[in-house]
């Protein structure tokens, strides 16, 4: 089945969007800013030398500053532009181009300890995707392993039907925070970061 999403749609519209974005992070970490909040929080929460995807990972800025820290990282995103950055910056990474609804431990091996998507991935996805998308994020799981996902509200994936995919995909939601700093999340919270775990 091919999938409609909304990243894909952008390329097809803009073929240098992947372009300017890729120069947008670069040009922010040359100023200084602060790009590794989402990373510094799923480091804290694995064990070293964890096992880590990111999962549509773009430019592997969060999967290369896991990797600086010892842990074995493979990055998944759709975006052959972005594979090549992430590629070039941490080659200690394993980058594959393909669309997380299609992609699962037949690709990518199984055993993570931690799934993690940042940067509203998940509101990127074809809606008709997203159930199988946490499904195979789920099925490369360890037992006890972690799918850490965050995303903003009003984006078109509501929070609830998120919890009900997660259920589905036979994972147990163990925390849900309103930032990556760990704000307590409220129900009029604008943003999720949501952490669970696989039986």
């Amino acid at each position: 089945m091919s999938y409609q999403h909304q990243w894909a749609q952008m390329i097809a519209k803009d073929p240098e969007h992947s372009h300017r974005y890729a120069e947008r992070w670069r040009s922010l970490a040359a100023a200084g800013h602060d790009l590794d909040g989402e990373a510094r929080l799923i480091d804290a929460m694995a064990e070293r030398g964890s096992r880590i995807l990111d999962a549509g990972c773009g430019t592997g800025r969060v999967g290369a500053y896991l990797a600086e820290r010892g842990h074995s990282i493979v990055g998944i995103d759709l975006d052959e532009v972005l594979i090549s950055e992430a590629r070039e910056s941490c080659p200690a990474g394993e980058w594959h181009v393909g669309d997380l609804a299609e992609t699962g431990p037949e690709q990518l091996g199984d055993g993570f300890d931690i799934a993690a998507s940042a940067g509203n991935v998940m509101t990127f996805l074809d809606p008709a995707s997203r159930s199988a998308v946490i499904a195979n994020l789920a099925s490369v799981l360890a037992p006890g392993g972690r799918l850490i996902t965050g995303f903003g509200a009003g984006r078109g994936y509501d929070f609830d039907e998120y919890a009900d995919d997660l259920t589905q995909a036979g994972l147990r939601i163990e925390h849900r925070f309103a930032t990556w700093t760990l704000q307590p999340f409220a129900a009029d919270s604008d943003f999720l970061v949501c952490v669970s775990v696989r039986a």
